[in-house]
């Protein structure tokens, strides 16, 4: 396995625990995307039409402030970045992480928790955000996925 980051953004703690078990799996580095300002549950609630998430999530170019410091991406081959499915693709905050790095040459795998939503476009619209980089279609995973499965979808992918 070539050395591996992985790093996360995750609303309610689901996509967190998913991304520690990869990062076991892959026995790789793991990175919070931490927001500067948190999200409470009303900013989440995809009902209201005013609320936070759906804000950012209609502005394509919204690029919510990161609070984590930055990752140096040099050391990596591999950044697997996982998220939350929101409308339908990653939530704005991974293209504002994603468009801080330094990704030439690397490889993007992009993962995903969902109750229920599909990948959608989302590696093509991540794509954008990782010139140089080679993103690959990514996957939507069950939160209880066990590190022998992430083990073996990652060696799918010939990584």
């Amino acid at each position: 396995m070539k050395k591996a980051l992985v790093a996360y953004f995750s609303a309610s703690g689901v996509t967190a625990g998913l991304a520690k078990t990869l990062c076991g799996a892959v026995d790789g580095d793991l990175y919070e995307i931490k927001p500067a300002k948190a999200y409470t549950a009303a900013d989440l609630n995809w009902n209201d039409p005013t609320s936070r998430s759906t804000i950012e999530m209609k502005d394509k170019q919204a690029r919510p402030a990161i609070g984590s410091a930055p990752v140096d991406t040099a050391a990596y081959d591999v950044i697997f970045v996982g998220f939350p499915i929101w409308w339908y693709e990653a939530p704005r905050i991974v293209q504002a992480f994603l468009e801080q790095c330094e990704l030439t040459g690397k490889t993007v795998v992009p993962f995903a928790t969902s109750g229920g939503s599909a990948m959608g476009k989302t590696a093509e619209i991540l794509k954008k955000s990782c010139p140089g980089a080679t993103v690959l279609p990514g996957k939507r995973l069950r939160a209880s996925s066990s590190a022998a499965a992430l083990h073996e979808w990652v060696q799918s992918l010939g990584l």
